[in-house]
């Protein structure tokens, strides 16, 4: 038997912050769980890279990168004298390293659509859960900072809040690998300027410019990626197409899934019901990845329902549907008019018309609520809102949901 230690102080080279250092065996010990693995087969940006080739980065590498980001505010802090016990460091650090445990296939785009109600923050508490059982307890106090019952707030608006790791990551990763360089934050200079007055996260005024900076950058990420209508219709493709294959599971119809998929095809996973399932949907959840998907996607181009054969073929082909973005509601007769040329194209039903054509809104908002407002320490005693002491940015203006109308529909199929 091999009795040597094995070296768990590992170091990862990342892309985007470079050397990043495991400094605690036991987040190796996460690391090397196989639920967090999974997330190595689950893309960041779901599609994108229909539209950003080099958009191909996992749920993993930000989660490594959140991990080095929340090392760094650790250490700033403990410099201007927070006090943050080594049990709270390590907690905080697995709360960062877990936070998007429960993502399912494809990230964000397939939210809400194999298990309906539930979305990935409560998948993320439901793995830390277990996660916790499985090590012992270990875990206690990670769940009580991600959940905010921590005593110590600000440990919680590391994890989550306007200036949290997870943001600060994502958003400079995304601007890497997509090549968006309206995306690119100063990382490092904002950790550093981050500080706590009575037990909330705020800013230095010496760093309000690095947060100007960011809050920029998040609006026209959101914009120019996350909300780009190319990526809006492969996303909407796939979405139809998960929503085809579960009506078909219904009626019992015959398809080809992975076995992980296929659980959650044949069952009706939900809100209500999920705590009777747990364990089983948990030992499927933990399995399944992007690449059940697909596969099960390349299948069903060639199955005998058209509706599923059309939307999985166009999707592993990238034959994506025409998005139409307007500052108004599209017209009902232009609905009507695309509704009959895809009834025509396609030889289909009026109430099968729905999976080819979708129009809703999108909204997004650089700020979020006003009681997650970023609070800028203009002095010892004195805290503002960022609001109140910028120069260059319309506060009002970000924290005003910006909404545009959509109508999505086959290309041969327009008015």
């Amino acid at each position: 038997m091999n009795s040597k230690k094995i070296n768990k102080k590992k170091i990862i080279n990342d892309p985007v912050h470079g050397f990043v250092t495991i400094t605690s065996e036991f987040i190796f010990d996460l690391i090397e769980h196989n639920y967090f693995q999974r997330l190595r087969r689950i893309k960041q940006l779901g599609l994108t890279h229909y539209v950003y080739p080099g958009a191909t980065h996992t749920r993993f590498q930000h989660t490594i990168g959140a991990l080095h980001l929340m090392g760094q505010a650790l250490d700033s802090l403990k410099s201007k004298g927070i006090k943050i016990s080594k049990d709270e460091e390590e907690a905080v650090l697995v709360a960062i390293l877990l936070h998007d445990i429960g993502h399912g296939p494809f990230s964000h785009a397939l939210e809400e659509s194999l298990i309906s109600g539930i979305d990935h923050e409560i998948l993320s508490q439901l793995l830390m859960n277990e996660l916790n059982t499985i090590f012992n307890g270990r875990l206690n106090l990670a769940i009580e900072i991600f959940n905010n019952r921590y005593s110590k707030k600000f440990l919680h608006q590391l994890v989550s809040s306007q200036l949290d790791m997870d943001r600060l990551d994502y958003i400079k990763r995304d601007s890497f690998f997509t090549g968006v360089a309206e995306g690119t934050i100063g990382t490092d200079r904002i950790i550093k300027m981050l500080n706590v007055s009575d037990d909330k996260l705020v800013v230095e005024k010496k760093g309000i410019y690095s947060v100007e900076k960011f809050l920029i950058s998040r609006r026209l990420m959101y914009w120019q990626v996350y909300f780009h209508k190319t990526v809006m219709a492969s996303e909407y493709l796939l979405v139809k197409m998960l929503q085809r294959a579960k009506l078909l599971a219904s009626k019992e119809v015959s398809m080809f899934a992975t076995p992980a998929l296929s659980y959650f095809l044949y069952h009706d996973i939900h809100a209500a019901n999920i705590k009777q399932e747990l364990q089983k949907v948990i030992s499927h959840f933990v399995k399944l990845d992007d690449t059940d998907i697909i596969t099960s996607a390349k299948e069903w181009a060639n199955h005998d329902d058209k509706i599923l054969s059309i939307l999985a073929r166009n999707l592993v082909n990238r034959k994506l549907p025409l998005v139409i973005l307007s500052e108004t509601s599209p017209k009902k007769e232009m609905i009507s008019k695309i509704k009959k040329n895809i009834m025509q194209c396609y030889g289909l039903a009026e109430k099968e018309t729905t999976y080819l054509l979708i129009s809703g809104e999108i909204s997004h908002n650089a700020f979020g609520s006003s009681d997650d407002m970023i609070q800028i320490s203009v002095n010892k005693n004195e805290l503002k809102d960022l609001s109140e002491v910028s120069d260059i940015l319309n506060v009002p203006y970000l924290q005003k949901s910006e909404k545009k109308y959509f109508i999505c529909f086959p290309k041969n199929c327009g008015v």
